[in-house]
């Protein structure tokens, strides 16, 4: 039987209500920190996911040491927003810096899967390690549907808070290796034409100034102001 510390409310004048409430009451340790049935929805969680894995890890098909991994700090309760991981995959997960790039070529056939949740990770994995040059090409070949796309980059964008995101004219965050639109003509200096509105750049880089990207147009890599381009779907 476990220990724990119970709470126990009496009342003073009522002997029948304190029999009631003595006989009725469930405890449980509060060590355990969570009540009854948070506990049992997690179980509810990670028998879904269980069943929705196959009892493997959904990046990289190991069936050791698995454990319940939420895409977000606040999805742990719903299976939607949560990977089965092992548990490599869960602790480089939670800490980026001892991340083992060769672990991660799993990703090459996981990405493909029709979970959202695992292709967010997948796209926010591919996108920290996309200086390795395999990642960024994996990258351009993966299609996320517009939700899906939307919530891998928020993740991204609240994960690197010491550097402003780059914007489009909408707003919208750019990263290494979108397609935009320039929103007006841009006369380019020094190469001698202009950049007609409509021209679509793609696979652009992000540069030291979150102001500016760098692509290619007309075969000329220049570099462009971030708020006279728009994400192209």
């Amino acid at each position: 039987m476990e220990k724990g510390v119970f709470v126990i409310t009496f009342f003073p004048h009522s002997r029948e209500l304190n029999d009631e409430v003595s006989r009725t009451s469930s405890f449980y340790p509060l060590h355990n920190h969570k009540p009854p049935y948070e506990r049992n929805l997690r179980m509810s969680v990670e028998n879904e996911l269980q069943e929705r894995s196959g009892s493997k890890c959904e990046l990289c098909g190991s069936s050791e040491g698995l454990v319940v991994h939420p895409v977000d700090v606040a999805s742990e309760a719903d299976a939607a927003k949560c990977v089965m991981t092992c548990s490599e995959c869960h602790s480089q997960l939670d800490n980026p810096e001892s991340v083992d790039p060769n672990h991660w070529r799993c990703l090459n056939d996981s990405m493909w899967s029709q979970v959202p949740a695992i292709q967010v990770l997948a796209y926010r994995m591919l996108y920290q390690l996309r200086a390795e040059g395999w990642p960024q090409e994996l990258l351009e070949t993966l299609y996320l549907d517009d939700e899906t796309k939307a919530w891998a980059e928020a993740g991204i964008a609240n994960n690197d808070d010491s550097d402003p995101p780059t914007l489009d004219s909408n707003g919208t965050p750019l990263l290494d290796g979108d397609n935009v639109t320039l929103i007006k003509d841009l006369v380019v200096k020094g190469a001698g034409f202009t950049a007609k509105r409509g021209t679509m750049v793609k696979n652009i880089s992000l540069t030291s100034n979150p102001e500016h990207i760098e692509g290619r147009v007309n075969g000329t890599q220049i570099v462009l102001v971030a708020n006279f381009l728009k994400k192209a779907n």
